[in-house]
């Protein structure tokens, strides 16, 4: 079954979106893990899996053909998202939705920035649990 499940290691309430509904637009029929986490192990992970060493605000890679993970780190988004002129809460879904295009094979440029743009408009004023 298709959907978004969500797991927040972190001392931060997880921010709620319709995440579920957000992934069926993106990517229909992915599974997709969402992980929230802190600072340290967002860094540990940009090591691991891209040998950088800096705390990234989301990583996400596939794990099979309709599967992937995407990991948040809340304090990042907090701390960049005046920098981005949105909320804390929008910039979480922005980044969410920078991960899912991500795993629909989007590479960064001017067509991500213009769906990122729509479906952030579309989907932040849906801010109900999944």
């Amino acid at each position: 079954m298709a959907g978004v499940e969500i797991s927040n290691l972190t001392r931060r309430e997880a921010p709620r979106f319709a995440y579920s509904d957000v992934a069926k637009a993106v990517i229909p029929g992915w599974e997709v893990s969402l992980v929230f986490i802190g600072p340290k192990k967002a860094q540990e992970l940009n090591v691991q899996l891209r040998g950088k060493t800096y705390t990234p605000n989301v990583l996400s890679y596939a794990l099979g053909e309709k599967s992937g993970e995407i990991f948040i780190c809340p304090n990042e988004a907090a701390r960049q998202a005046p920098l981005h002129g949105l909320s804390e809460h929008d910039f979480v879904l922005y980044l969410f939705i920078h991960g899912l295009l991500h795993l629909k094979g989007l590479p960064h440029g001017a067509t991500m920035e213009e769906c990122e743009r729509k479906l952030l408009a579309r989907f932040s004023k849906k801010k109900r649990e999944v």
